[in-house]
């Protein structure tokens, strides 16, 4: 039996049994979800109704990440699942879906905020050797110097950004849908959305914890 997405088998309104009066019709039809896992990446392409193409995930590794506070957008590594509202086996078992709480690599970010700003995105942490001893710092002119002086005015990472920073890891959140569009894209948490699911985090780990 394949898969169908037609409501001709559920009961009416009034609970009444609807009459069969057809089989099973190819525009109603489902596929098997893609259970996109961590790995090196493999894309399969599904032709679709109208001739189209439907780009499967079946392994991804890494995706595009929005810092939406900072305007920017790097590629990074994906490192893992932590949290999904729906279920807790696709966290164990690293299924990438839209919507899932994940943790990526902040290399990219952290490269980004300290060639911006010209200052360390966190104080925390292992020095990254940035400017080894015996280096000649650079020589900025007047300008470059104005400009990274008026950039550093509004140069603020939130304490919870700062400590993951350190870590080397940000929580993120995928936003496109990877059996789909072949893709896990997504943004990093921030304010209250972060707090929000790092209490969620918090009290699942609890909850194993007493299990």
């Amino acid at each position: 039996m394949g898969i169908s997405r037609s409501s001709r088998h559920k009961r009416s309104e009034t609970g009444a049994q609807r009459a069969h009066y057809r089989k099973k019709r190819k525009f109603e039809l489902g596929r098997q979800p893609a259970n996109t896992k961590l790995g090196a990446k493999r894309v399969h392409t599904v032709r679709v109704r109208g001739g189209n193409l439907k780009y499967r995930a079946l392994r991804l590794e890494g995706g595009n990440f929005a810092w939406g506070s900072e305007h920017v957008t790097r590629k990074t590594r994906i490192i893992g699942v932590v949290y999904n509202a729906s279920n807790n086996e696709l966290v164990r078992t690293n299924t990438l879906v839209k919507s899932a709480i994940i943790q990526i690599d902040a290399t990219p970010f952290r490269q980004w905020y300290e060639s911006h700003y010209a200052q360390p995105v966190t104080k925390k942490g292992k020095a990254h050797p940035a400017a080894t001893e015996g280096d000649e710092p650079k020589k900025l002119s007047n300008h470059v110097q104005r400009t990274l002086a008026e950039r550093k005015k509004d140069a603020k990472v939130d304490p919870l950004l700062e400590t993951q920073f350190a870590a080397g890891r940000l929580y993120a959140a995928i936003s496109s849908r990877p059996g789909q569009s072949g893709r896990a894209d997504g943004y990093v948490l921030e304010g209250k959305e972060l707090e929000f699911y790092l209490r969620k985090i918090r009290t699942g780990k609890q909850k194993h914890a007493h299990a």
